[in-house]
């Protein structure tokens, strides 16, 4: 591994690891921490190139940061995690569950997509003109590659087959709000291939782990307590 992951850890119990989604980091999941603290170690990671983890020399995909995480876990030692992913995060959970299923527990998904045209054309179209203008302005400032690659990363991926997914064994929460970003459909997708989840659809936008922070923890804490 080319780079240290940055990581915040509070609390002691079974490690509860959280990735963040597109352009930002472990302090999204401040709520989350603050709750599940009490009972859980809870282990907070910024991605390649996000927060204050480096970038580093090795390819900038959601594959790579799967990689990363594995390699993380064994830095750490770390095993049977309960792996809680938000949107880009969420993708590279998934793809962590099918590389390396033998780190999990449990695997919570919260507004998670297998290709881009899962998300919402409102939200996509305004995400590949930003990407065109960074991509554009890139040519003549490097301090644009970071936001090529960061936007890159929701119009070129992620690209997985949703029959690969009766793969994953473990307990799945998948979690969405009620006006989120991710086509409901697409969701219901995910929720239906994987053979041991169950689907949570609750009042709230794709940030609901952040604006509704309450009966998020709750729903994850239902799915915790019913799965131990």
């Amino acid at each position: 591994m080319d780079i240290s992951l940055y990581y915040t850890e509070q609390g002691e119990g079974p490690p509860l690891v959280m990735l963040h989604g597109n352009g930002e980091n472990g302090g999204y999941f401040k709520e989350q921490t603050a709750y599940f603290k009490e009972h859980y170690r809870t282990i907070a990671v910024d991605t390649r190139g996000h927060g204050r983890s480096p970038r580093g020399t090795a390819p900038f995909t959601l594959e790579q940061f799967a990689d990363d995480l594995k390699d993380f876990l064994e830095e750490h030692h770390l095993s049977d995690i309960i792996l809680l992913g938000f949107s880009d995060g969420g993708n590279i959970a998934l793809l962590f569950a099918l590389r390396y299923p033998q780190y999990l527990s449990r695997l919570i998904l919260n507004g998670a997509d297998l290709f881009p045209g899962g998300v919402k054309k409102s939200t996509q179209i305004p995400i590949c003109i930003g990407y065109g203008i960074a991509s554009l302005i890139s040519l003549f400032q490097k301090s644009a590659r970071s936001k090529k690659e960061i936007l890159g990363l929701m119009v070129k991926e992620p690209h997985i087959d949703p029959a690969r997914l009766k793969e994953i064994r473990v307990p799945t929460l998948v979690i969405v709000g009620t006006k989120d970003m991710i086509k409901q459909s697409h969701t219901e997708l995910i929720a239906n291939s994987i053979p041991d989840s169950r689907l949570c659809i609750m009042e709230g936008d794709h940030f609901i782990a952040a604006k509704n922070s309450q009966e998020f923890n709750r729903q994850v804490e239902l799915f915790l307590n019913e799965t131990r």
